[in-house]
């Protein structure tokens, strides 16, 4: 299989993995609502980030945790563009993390490298924004429903075909308007309408993905799965508490064939990506 990602900047050598590290200029994510909402202060994380080993930043400006407000264009816009102004000078992969055709095409044409896309590019017009940057990276994630229903009525049947189904007719459609399927990596969307089980058996047999022929990227980082299972007594860890959970889940994606990891804690991942590499090394 083809290990390489191409983006508009940079074409991106996946035969190690490499860590994507999150950036969230939003008032209400999961995880770190607020804390980089100022542009000071997301570009001060994203400058932390890239020290402790980040690969790639991945800038969201609306979260999509579940039950989550859609914000409208021109306020993810005012969240985006000012910290993306200064991120396109740094000369290091940007990708954002967003549904709109309309905020792609503003990003696309500020520089950005890669679109993350939790609904795969099926929002009217999102299609024609990316075949008309030739070279921009593309994120395809499974998500079942959407942000404000996804966990109301999750996913049913055979997780595993009925993604691998999707994703691949979500390249194949791409490859028909003319997209260079190296252009693209696959996300089957831990946590966006699957229950528990699920999200465990996707990890579980990761593998399986990789017949359609891209690289995986794995965001298992902090979610409410792991918290799940590290319940006790009663008490659920909140997202802060969940990091070295979501190392664990990371390293098991990886050895389960991820190629990229979308993550919070950076510096954690990278290190224990260390130790996973040296072991592959020295074998």
């Amino acid at each position: 299989m083809d290990l390489h990602w191409q983006t508009t900047r940079f074409d991106l050598n996946l035969s190690r993995p490499l860590v994507m590290g999150i950036v969230n200029a939003t008032p209400d994510s999961f995880s770190d609502g607020g804390r980089y909402q100022d542009v000071h202060a997301a570009l001060a994380h994203s400058e932390r980030l890239l020290k402790e080993g980040a690969a790639i930043l991945d800038l969201g400006g609306e979260s999509t945790r579940p039950g989550a407000e859609v914000v409208p264009v021109d306020q993810e816009l005012q969240r985006l563009l000012p910290v993306l102004k200064e991120l396109v000078r740094w000369h290091v992969p940007i990708s954002v993390d967003t549904y709109k055709p309309a905020v792609m095409q503003a990003v696309l044409d500020l520089g950005v490298d890669i679109i993350n896309d939790i609904w795969a590019l099926r929002q009217a017009g999102a299609e024609s924004v990316v075949a008309g940057h030739p070279r921009c990276g593309l994120c395809l994630m499974h998500m079942h429903r959407e942000p404000q229903s996804m966990q109301l009525q999750p996913l049913d049947g055979d997780v595993m075909a009925l993604i691998e189904t999707f994703l691949g007719e979500r390249v194949v459609r791409l490859q028909s308007l003319g997209v260079d399927a190296r252009r693209v990596v696959l996300d089957p969307g831990i946590g966006f309408g699957k229950t528990l089980a699920q999200n465990f058996r996707l990890l579980a047999h990761q593998k399986d993905f990789l017949r359609l022929g891209r690289p995986l990227l794995a965001g298992w980082s902090r979610k409410s799965s792991l918290g799940a299972v590290l319940a006790q007594k009663g008490h659920v860890p909140d997202a802060l508490e969940r990091t070295t959970a979501s190392v664990a889940a990371a390293l098991l994606a990886v050895d389960r064939g991820a190629s990229v990891l979308r993550v919070h804690d950076v510096k954690d991942t990278v290190e224990a990506l260390k130790v996973w590499q040296a072991v592959k090394d020295f074998a």
